[in-house]
């Protein structure tokens, strides 16, 4: 069961970057996800009125809180550093963070995977790496780059380890994700606010017109991302962290996939590559 909820996980995020990657082409990217957000807690909040939910609350949601915090932030320095540096550089190496942290704190708990994982593991990671098109020529990277894609993804791994201590039940599950998303539209609308101060567009050309009409295609980014840190949290408590973060973490693949089946774009050697040893090292961490 928890390799089936990680790889939902891996699925849903596929998706969402996806999707979320679509809508920036026309729409500012911190609108999109303050947008998608409201709606995300939205429903939530519906669904945790709806189950009592509120019964659940407890000092484990400070968890959700920071994740909810650092989540935006995290973000927010991934899209500085993409725009700054080369993608291929960029990419990979936020991916990564999503495997590491969850690792290390696995293994501080004391998970010990057997051989077999541990291969399933390498094997998945250097897929992860591959699938997001690593770039290894060109002009060197600069400093503030690598620092901004590192801390992006310390915070994105973090918001992964943080989720799945949120909460043990699933009532308290959409409680903690309600939690998590409020205070992302909190952090991402402050962002959003002191962007538009700066003088920067906060609506896509055509106004409010465009975002109404991209409200169904930014529901689903905001629910898929939603659903993508539930399923994670529902692996996280079913079987190891170490294999549910690397499962969770093959999300690259899925985003790639899609962009070569609907959109027709071509996937580089390197990336062909890695989907092909991340579907190794899933088969490897299943068996294993």
């Amino acid at each position: 069961m928890s390799a089936l909820f990680a790889l939902a996980t891996s699925l849903l995020w596929g998706l969402a970057d996806f999707g979320g990657g679509l809508l920036t082409r026309r729409t500012p990217a911190l609108t999109v996800v303050v947008v998608s957000q409201i709606i995300a807690v939205t429903v939530l909040g519906a669904i945790v009125v709806a189950t009592g939910g509120w019964s659940e609350a407890g000092p484990q949601l400070w968890f959700a809180a920071a994740a909810g915090v650092v989540g935006p932030a995290a973000m927010l320095c991934f899209y500085r550093a993409l725009a700054l540096g080369p993608m291929g550089v960029v990419s990979p190496l936020g991916a990564l963070g999503g495997v590491i942290v969850p690792l290390g704190v696995a293994l501080v708990l004391g998970e010990r995977p057997g051989l077999l994982q541990v291969s399933g593991v390498v094997v998945a990671v250097a897929g992860v790496v591959l699938a997001s098109g690593p770039q290894t020529g060109g002009a060197p990277v600069q400093r503030q780059t690598l620092l901004l894609t590192l801390v992006a993804a310390l915070g994105f791994g973090s918001v992964m380890a943080l989720i799945a201590e949120a909460s043990h039940t699933l009532t308290g599950l959409f409680l903690a994700l309600f939690v998590q998303r409020v205070c992302n539209v909190a952090v991402g609308g402050g962002a959003l606010l002191v962007s538009v101060r700066r003088g920067n567009p906060g609506l896509p050309e055509g106004g409010m017109g465009v975002v109404w009409a991209s409200l169904p295609a930014l529901a689903f980014v905001g629910l898929a991302d939603v659903a993508a840190n539930g399923t994670y949290n529902l692996a996280a408590h079913h079987g190891p962290v170490t294999v549910a973060a690397v499962l969770a973490s093959l999300y690259p693949v899925v985003t790639a996939l899609a962009a070569r089946g609907l959109l027709g774009e071509r996937l580089r050697v390197v990336q062909a590559t890695g989907a092909g040893l991340a579907l190794v090292g899933t088969l490897l961490l299943a068996t294993g």
